[in-house]
């Protein structure tokens, strides 16, 4: 069947403000099914973990739907799903734990396409540990991210490897099963950042070859938590910080103080609510997200069409990456404006856009935008439509003009 927008639009409280939310790159809305769930996790009564009371027990099982929930959308599994208030607490902390069987001469490749989250955690617990840091390029104008590159950088001191699934800013979706393959070849790990991918279709953290996969749920109608999906035994040998009365098992040794409850409980009906885009989908949750993620991305693919296609028609436009596969998303400036001109132009034609480098740090500067406002970002998520893309085209004809 595919996805009815009209439907989904209709389940987002917040699309009522007539406000085109084009700033999804950064943030989703929440549809009321999620709302709702938070809600009544609140109304029920929470207790704190392994009570002897039922609102404990609660909160208990709401752990473990998340994890399932978080484990059925990546193609994961729930003892290793490691559930923190977002990707970059996370990374930071595994990228402690893994360093610390690094040694002087160990060596962490970092690529300039990635989000800061995914490169500043790991040159930092390098730095620390004396190992050598090693950089995958980017080819420009076009924003890819050569595989083949990989094979000079990986050597027998490789510890492990970095590497967006999807650039946050220029959308572009690298061969990660390529780059995985050979850092698995040379003994070294995979840590993936799905944040920007995960919300605009199907996951498959085994068919990436990610040993390690990154997700944040406010990136796909959730609240703003984030996860890392694991094997289990991957993480057993891994000994975090953390206090000492505090449990020492999978995951829950990575996952410091108490969680927020209710936010878990509308991660996992932000999981269904996906599940749910196409209602014809068929079978186990995670078959349901695999058709849904489907059709959603193509309902992305065809607006993305329309709008890359009417701002590179506007010989003031200067749009950023052409990577030949990406996100919905657009990265542009407007000749003579700032970027934030731009965007507040934009918000006054009722239309949220983001402006500036969005931690894509490494990958601005080697645009050569970093240190001039960087530019403005435009990212379709499944409840866009295009009237959201024709306000945005119209908006900037009008300073482009």
């Amino acid at each position: 069947m595919g996805l009815d927008v009209g439907a989904v639009r209709a389940m987002y409280p917040a699309l009522s403000d007539g406000y085109a939310y084009l700033d999804g790159a950064a943030g989703t809305q929440l549809p009321a099914p999620v709302i709702d769930a938070i809600s009544a996790a609140h109304r029920s009564g929470l207790g704190n973990s392994d009570g002897a009371f039922p609102a404990s027990a609660r909160s208990d099982a709401i752990v473990a739907e998340c994890r399932q929930a978080v484990a059925d959308l990546v193609g994961g599994n729930p003892a290793g799903v490691i559930l923190g208030p977002n990707m970059t607490t996370l990374t930071y902390r595994l990228a402690a734990a893994l360093a610390r069987d690094w040694r002087p001469g160990d060596e962490v490749i970092v690529s300039r396409l990635d989000h800061d989250a995914n490169i500043r955690p790991w040159v930092q617990a390098a730095g620390r540990a004396g190992a050598v840091v090693r950089w995958a390029e980017v080819d420009l104008p076009a924003g890819e991210l050569p595989a083949g590159q990989y094979d000079a950088l990986l050597s027998e001191r490789t510890r492990l490897v970095a590497v967006t699934a999807a650039s946050n800013i220029l959308g572009t979706r690298p061969d990660v099963a390529a780059i995985t393959a050979r850092a698995r070849a040379a003994g070294a790990l995979s840590y993936v950042d799905g944040v920007h991918a995960t919300p605009h279709g199907p996951t498959d953290m085994a068919a990436l070859g990610a040993d390690f996969y990154a997700t944040s749920a406010y990136k796909w109608s959730g609240p703003h938590i984030g996860a890392v999906v694991a094997d289990p035994e991957l993480l057993e040998p891994l000994r975090p910080d953390k206090l000492d009365p505090a449990p020492d098992n999978v995951p829950d040794r990575f996952e410091w103080g108490t969680p927020s409850f209710a936010d878990l409980a509308g991660a996992a009906a932000a999981v269904d609510h996906l599940a749910g885009l196409d209602t014809a989908a068929a079978g186990t949750r995670r078959q349901r997200l695999l058709t849904s993620m489907a059709a959603a991305h193509e309902h992305e693919r065809r607006l993305f069409g329309v709008l890359a296609g009417g701002l590179a028609a506007m010989d003031k436009v200067t749009l950023y990456g052409s990577a030949r596969d990406r996100t919905a998303t657009v990265y542009f400036n407007v000749a003579g404006l700032t970027p934030r001109a731009v965007a507040g132009h934009l918000a006054g034609w009722l239309v949220n856009v983001w402006d500036g480098h969005n931690y894509a740090w490494e990958l601005a500067g080697a645009l050569g935008i970093r240190d001039t406002g960087s530019a403005v970002r435009a990212g379709l998520v499944h409840y866009n439509d295009r009237s959201d893309v024709d306000r945005l085209l119209a908006a900037v004809a009008e300073l482009a003009g």
